[in-house]
């Protein structure tokens, strides 16, 4: 799936998930869930919020870590889209998006294997060297 970072001023306050991502991707009022960021494993909170139309994941050291990957210290501009691939139960690895490839697929298709072509994509790529 395709997340956002999400950004206020120069700072990054969060990881914008989407409804739709929620309800497909998102055991019913799980509590948290765990991020592998790089080599960094996290678990993450999840509010009430999650829950009810504001699909956003807040915890500060995902915001350091998105900083980190986004700016490099040139401040907050843009969101940046990132691929969050689950990898087990309530478990997802949190990586950089390939937009060439996924962006045309998700306009061009809506079937289930083109979603499983989609993922692979984003996470062969997500796999590869900053």
């Amino acid at each position: 799936m395709v997340v956002k970072s999400q950004c206020n001023g120069h700072r990054v306050t969060g990881l914008y998930v989407g409804v739709n991502n929620v309800r497909r991707y998102f055991p019913r009022n799980i509590a948290a869930i765990d991020l592998q960021l790089d080599h960094l494993r996290i678990q993450c909170g999840l509010t009430p919020l999650f829950w009810n139309g504001h699909p956003e994941i807040h915890d500060p050291r995902l915001c350091d870590w998105l900083e980190s990957k986004q700016f490099q210290g040139k401040g907050c501009r843009s969101s940046m889209p990132l691929a969050m691939i689950p990898s087990g139960e309530n478990s997802f690895i949190l990586g950089p998006a390939a937009l060439n490839r996924h962006t045309r697929a998700r306009r061009t298709a809506d079937s289930p294997a083109a979603d499983s072509d989609r993922t692979e994509s984003v996470l062969a790529d997500s796999r590869l060297p900053n």
